[in-house]
């Protein structure tokens, strides 16, 4: 079988926007990494384990100590869901 070579290139800005309003991913967080990605979120207990939903871009959209709240909220904004690791 014979595979063909892609020929196409994304900008930078293209590559950045890829999934955008498309795809989410999650990710299992720890306490000290919140105020760096939702800054406005209180002082959590580091011994609870946290959840965060982000776009394809990177922009923070929940953050929860429910796993199955993420997939929750993606559904109701239409987002495929990846999860990180």
């Amino acid at each position: 079988m014979l595979l063909k070579e892609a020929n196409t290139r994304l900008t930078q800005s293209e590559l950045a926007h890829l999934g955008t309003g498309e795809v989410g991913y999650i990710r299992k967080m720890r306490s000290d990494e919140v105020s760096r990605c939702f800054p406005e979120a209180p002082e959590i207990d580091p011994n609870l384990d946290l959840w965060a939903l982000f776009g394809a871009d990177g922009t923070p959209i929940l953050l929860t100590d429910n796993r199955s709240s993420t997939f929750f909220k993606a559904a109701e904004d239409d987002l495929k869901t990846v999860s990180l690791h």
